[in-house]
């Protein structure tokens, strides 16, 4: 039974040609990069080389690219390295929208537990901010605002352009997590007009444990972790070398394909869209529907079944019932209260998430076992 993979939201599979090119780097290549005999130097001179592929995507400065762990970090070196820089504990306020990831919202709550302000933004029915209510939440001592570029759970991409001319008409910095962007759209830094913003390699095909975190020259952070100098002072630890050679290689693969692939996602996603509301006679409903979505992104409610069910009679399709870092809890996810979904209605819930190798053979089969699956299903 071959599996079809449609959970790309999740992770990503690594690229053949990322592949390739860690190998060498855990082999031969194995000097730290801060030794300066020809080991050390080969693998510094990878490093600021990844450093410069991840520059180019962004479109910003090599020397504004810190890399991380993965997004996790980089989020919590953003929000909390303005916040304590900032000044003394609590004083100073945080703005984020409702439908944040927890990789978002929990740094943002550890601060608010020392003290700080926060106020959680919400957004309409189809998942978009209003700008005009970040607008209303900032306050005089409002430090950072933090916005996702794109909902991981439906797709939702949020107008951080006209977000940030609001932040910085307030003098206040501005954050996105654009774990979900870098990679599938165009996400320029400059466009964009943020001051942070997140990235994750296993979400654009390098490896897990590998990230970055885009700062505009002349922003302040308070270090997150502390030890040796590394990345510019802001992340000490010993580079790793492969993987942030992987990330590198990925960084210029998206590239250099970027619009072709975002075409071919949008019309896998509008394929698979279609059958399944066909399939339904219509009454699947769409999260989402009528915003601007990320090209891959589909996110669906089966009327009257529950998707956990639907998908556990297909065991050969990998997809979820909403975000990976919800998966198992029984709550309803943030994301889904914030744009007025009933617990009825989001029991139903599935998100289906194409990528670069998904097939139109994929999504047809896709479709067929669903269905099939949500007329068999015994509504419990």
């Amino acid at each position: 039974m071959r599996s079809i993979y449609l959970d790309y939201n999740a992770t990503t599979p690594i690229a053949p040609a990322v592949q390739e090119v860690i190998l060498p780097f855990l082999a031969d290549h194995f000097g730290n990069p801060s030794s300066h005999h020809a080991l050390g130097r080969a693998c510094h001179e990878a490093v600021e080389n990844a450093r410069l592929c991840v520059a180019r995507l962004l479109g910003v400065h090599r020397d504004e690219i810190i890399f991380t762990s993965g997004g996790t970090e980089s989020n919590n070196l953003a929000i909390k390295g303005v916040a304590l820089r900032h000044g003394l504990l609590g004083d100073g306020h945080l703005v984020l929208s409702a439908i944040e990831h927890p990789a978002v919202l929990e740094p943002a709550r550890y601060l608010e537990s020392l003290g700080y302000g926060l106020t959680l933004v919400g957004c309409d029915c189809r998942g978009v901010v209003d700008p005009r209510a970040v607008a209303a939440a900032i306050r005089p001592d409002t430090v950072l605002v933090s916005v996702m570029h794109a909902n991981n759970e439906i797709g939702t991409i949020q107008p951080i352009r006209r977000i940030a001319e609001i932040c910085h008409a307030r003098d206040v910095l501005l954050h996105t997590d654009a774990a979900q962007t870098v990679g599938k759209i165009p996400t320029r830094v400059q466009e964009l007009g943020v001051d942070l913003l997140s990235l994750a390699g296993h979400k654009m095909y390098a490896p897990k444990g590998i990230g970055a975190l885009y700062v505009r020259r002349g922003i302040a952070l308070e270090p997150v972790l502390h030890g040796a100098g590394h990345e510019g002072g802001l992340r000490a630890g010993t580079e790793n070398v492969p993987f942030t050679i992987a990330l590198g290689r990925a960084a210029m693969l998206a590239d250099a394909h970027l619009d072709e692939a975002a075409k071919r996602l949008a019309t896998l996603r509008d394929r698979l869209q279609q059958r399944l509301q066909e399939g339904t006679g219509d009454r699947l409903t769409v999260n989402a529907a009528g915003a601007e979505r990320l090209p891959n992104t589909l996110s669906v409610n089966f009327p009257g079944r529950s998707g956990g069910a639907l998908l556990r009679r297909i065991p050969e399709l990998c997809a979820s019932t909403g975000a990976a870092c919800h998966s198992g809890s029984k709550n309803l996810s943030p994301t889904l209260a914030a744009i007025g979904l009933t617990p009825e209605t989001t029991r139903g819930t599935v998100r289906l998430s194409v990528g670069w190798y998904t097939t139109e053979e994929e999504v047809d089969r896709a479709a067929s076992l669903l269905l099939s699956a949500w007329e068999a299903e015994i509504d419990s």
